[in-house]
């Protein structure tokens, strides 16, 4: 299958370019990228055969069956709703949309067409997410009680730009971590948050958008969850916790996209370090979505996952802007 890549971002040279042609058969025939200058340079360091500042171009050429979408987050929806037309399979960035509209309007128009629709939730891909998973599912820590993640880092300069800088492009520390940290608590528990309470504040780092927040969320099954997000902490690391009845798990080091970090299992016989693979998160991504293109399986997060973890993160922002506590709205998903 050949890919458009829209969007010459970071994130598709760094990650998704390789995890594409890992993949047998599969190649990036296109990139799309609205500077002219850009779009050059970036094909001819990553030996694509077409680039383009026109979407058209792209999802016009009968040989692509796939469009990745990397753009900035103002642009998701727009792009996508065109390469669904054109009977593309998409699998884009998260957040979906810059709203909750978008984004089921989005997953709706790829099941009338009949396309794979995947969000690109690295994080459900890594070997010690799913082992994280797996000790749950397997009862080792009991009735979950409680979920802690902390996910507050620096961004790195090279990331800032848009992101600290422009509400209009989508960006802030919530659109960018607290939509990672609803796809791994959805995915780690198996249920969706029902109501937040948070708190966000802006340090300086850019202007116009938070770069910190801090929420609680409760789980239908009574389990509490706490996450802590941020743009400015360099020095922090990051982490993961669940408690339950009968054991806890810690797990450091994993909220990243290497396949790094140590988990540990602590129960009434003591301490177990577990261990997981250490795969491209990104690899196996793609390889799940190319999969389900070719009708086996689902994508590792599919479309309504997406339009769920932005929904918890707008109602996280809506809870912080209004000092409410506010129930998650998932779109009818």
């Amino acid at each position: 299958m050949n890919w458009a890549f829209v969007g010459a971002s970071t994130i598709a040279s760094q990650h998704m370019m390789n995890a594409v042609r890992q993949q047998a058969g599969n190649e990036v025939t296109w990139i799309v990228s609205n500077s002219p200058d850009r779009v050059k340079v970036w094909a001819k360091e990553h030996n694509v055969a077409n680039a383009t500042t026109s979407l058209e171009d792209a999802i016009s050429d009968p040989e692509v069956g796939a469009v990745y979408i990397s753009s900035t987050n103002e642009k998701h929806h727009a792009q996508a709703m065109a390469a669904i037309a054109a009977k593309k399979h998409v699998l884009c960035e998260k957040p979906l949309g810059m709203t909750l509209q978008e984004a089921t309007e989005m997953v709706r128009a790829a099941n009338a067409a009949r396309v794979t629709f995947g969000t690109n939730h690295h994080l459900r891909c890594s070997g010690s997410h799913r082992a994280i998973r797996k000790l749950i599912a397997q009862g080792r820590v009991g009735k979950v009680l409680s979920l802690r993640i902390h996910h507050a880092v620096h961004l790195p300069d090279h990331l800032q730009g848009w992101r600290i800088n422009s509400a209009d492009s989508g960006g802030g520390v919530i659109p960018d971590i607290v939509v990672h940290d609803a796809d791994v608590t959805r995915f780690l528990l198996q249920e969706d948050p029902a109501t937040v309470v948070a708190q966000m504040t802006s340090s300086g780092m850019g202007q116009g958008v938070e770069d910190s927040c801090m929420s609680v969320w409760t789980m239908p099954s009574g389990a509490m969850v706490m996450t802590h997000e941020s743009f400015t902490h360099p020095f922090a690391g990051s982490s993961l916790e669940v408690h339950g009845t009968q054991g806890s798990i810690f797990a450091n080091g994993v909220m990243t996209q290497r396949p790094v970090g140590a988990i540990t299992l602590v129960t009434e016989v003591g301490r177990e370090e577990i261990a997981f693979p250490d795969h491209s998160l990104y690899v196996m991504g793609v390889s799940e979505f190319v999969a389900a293109t070719e009708g086996h399986g689902r994508p590792a997060a599919d479309g309504p996952d997406g339009v769920k973890s932005l929904s918890v993160a707008l109602s996280v922002r809506e809870a912080a802007k209004t000092g409410q506590r506010v129930e998650v709205d998932y779109g009818g998903f």
